[in-house]
């Protein structure tokens, strides 16, 4: 394994790796001196492994797969960069920052024989894989979706210092940061086809590029409807996500970054507690869908269907109109869910 980002979401993918039992973490990339060398000695990658580039990295290093943990406008190109370099790739959301961009890598990803996996460890989480067996697989129809994320950013948005408040590397504010993992959850664990958004954003810039809250509805194919809000401008981390259907209702519920959990309302209003085990951390999944060869428990096509949702959303909140995604994008006339 080799691993590009070194960040707080690359050191934790990091520790997974250089503990797993069928991984080896060999190389290391970042931008950031300091970074780098503080992760090589807690991850025990030597010196020469230490990389300031990505691409000479995987020119220089023996490589069957890379974690890439880097700012959101990276993505794209470094994984399509690995994927030239016939690796397995582990790429933290979201898929990339432009609808353009997310169809072409959904491409490559599936023209490729190397698994591609998206890091939305919500797909991870058994309360979730009950929902989509529930859903997804499963033959009841929602009806009625609310959800929810609230979030710290407020001191981004007042200094305008961090990377996710530069356009380059961020693309968007806290919806494409942080609340796609609501849309992804639910088009994940649902199954349903999106056909229209409508919303509401408060955008912080006058380019109206970094959102600091929305709400959004989502329609689907068969009538359902979502509600989503999101807002990175509250003091603390909640995750609430309820989904109805003609048999009662699954109220997913989070608090910081937390595991996330449920429980089950029934067709009489009764609430029962549903008892799961713990699920796979990013690193198992991938590993194991490569020793394997199975798809990944978040694809390349779940993340771009993620990346349609929230674009979409940011576009209505321009235009403050109700948008048909086949206008938006005609493509996905032609695109299977």
């Amino acid at each position: 394994m080799g691993l590009v980002g070194l960040g707080s979401l690359g050191i934790r993918l990091g520790r997974e790796f250089h503990s797993h039992p069928d991984a080896e973490l060999v190389a290391l990339a970042d931008v950031n001196e300091e970074n780098l060398v503080a992760a090589g000695r807690e991850l025990d990658v030597p010196t020469e492994a230490q990389y300031a580039r990505y691409r000479t990295m995987l020119t220089q290093e023996s490589l069957d797969a890379v974690g890439i943990a880097t700012p959101n406008g990276l993505h794209f190109d470094q994984a399509t960069t690995a994927l030239d370099h016939d690796l397995h790739v582990l790429c933290e959301k979201p898929l990339a920052t432009t609808i353009e961009d997310a169809r072409d890598l959904l491409e490559r990803v599936e023209e490729s024989n190397r698994v591609t996996m998206l890091g939305y460890q919500r797909h991870l989480n058994p309360a979730f894989i009950a929902g989509r067996e529930r859903w997804a697989l499963g033959d009841l129809e929602p009806t009625f979706i609310t959800g929810e994320i609230t979030h710290d950013w407020r001191d981004y948005y007042e200094e305008m210092t961090d990377w996710r408040m530069d356009p380059e590397l961020s693309g968007g504010g806290h919806l494409l940061n942080v609340g796609t993992h609501i849309i992804d959850a639910i088009l994940w664990t649902t199954g349903l086809t999106p056909t229209h958004v409508t919303a509401t954003v408060e955008f912080h810039d006058d380019e109206q590029l970094f959102d600091k809250q929305s709400s959004i509805i989502v329609e689907f194919e068969g009538g359902a409807v979502a509600n989503i809000a999101d807002t990175g401008i509250v003091p603390r981390t909640r995750e609430h996500i309820h989904i109805w259907d003609d048999d009662g209702a699954v109220y997913f519920e989070g608090r910081e970054w937390d595991e996330r959990t449920s429980y089950t309302i029934d067709a009489e209003g009764v609430e029962h507690d549903p008892r799961h085990s713990d699920g796979k951390s990013k690193a198992d999944a991938f590993i194991e869908s490569i020793v394997d060869d199975t798809e990944p428990p978040s694809t390349a096509r779940d993340a771009f269907w993620a990346t349609v949702v929230t674009l979409a959303a940011y576009e209505s909140g321009r235009r403050n109109e109700r948008l048909a995604l086949t206008d938006l994008y005609p493509f996905l006339a032609d695109m299977p869910r």
